[in-house]
């Protein structure tokens, strides 16, 4: 009986990474990370301003393209592209995730990030500016704004956000 249990909980888990794809070199990807038990911890600019500071730091020096972040309350949508052969997604993440928990964790108290997180690896002919328009609407979705260029956790370590013409 026990082993047919665990069994069925393995079988019911969801595989978050692909099994056979090392998440190494050019590739672009759609990721969401939620936030601990799905807590509304980024809703005020103290909160999120350091994670923004943080992502674009650790983006440059783990060689990954922001072209689009969006804060949500409870999660994180980001858009990224790996510059070179080396560019590592899951060092990239782990440390993102490592660094701004920290300092959440430090400054507010409590656990920042759940354990995992959500990648959709983009084909080439996927359409960037398609995916960074469906992540910079969901805060219209959510109706937290009218216009997206309202919402204050969102933007891109590559164009000026306000500029951009979705």
């Amino acid at each position: 009986m026990v082993k047919h249990v665990m069994q069925e909980e393995v079988r019911s888990r969801k595989r978050t990474h692909l099994k056979d794809f090392g998440y190494i070199g050019r590739y672009r990807y759609f990721i969401t990370i939620c936030t601990f038990d799905k807590q509304a911890l980024f809703c005020k600019s103290d909160a999120v301003d350091q994670n923004i500071k943080l992502l674009i730091e650790l983006g440059k020096k783990y060689s990954f393209t922001i072209w689009a972040y969006c804060f949500m309350p409870d999660h994180l949508h980001l858009l990224l592209d790996g510059v070179d052969d080396n560019s590592n997604l899951r060092k990239f993440i782990s440390m993102f995730k490592q660094k701004t928990g920290f300092w959440h964790k430090k400054s507010f108290g409590g656990r920042l990030w759940q354990a995992n997180y959500y990648e959709h690896v983009l084909r080439r002919q996927e359409d960037l500016k398609e995916v960074a328009h469906y992540i910079f609407a969901n805060p219209v979705r959510k109706n937290l704004v009218d216009d997206y260029k309202q919402y204050p956790f969102s933007g891109s370590s590559e164009f000026d956000f306000n500029e951009a013409n979705f």
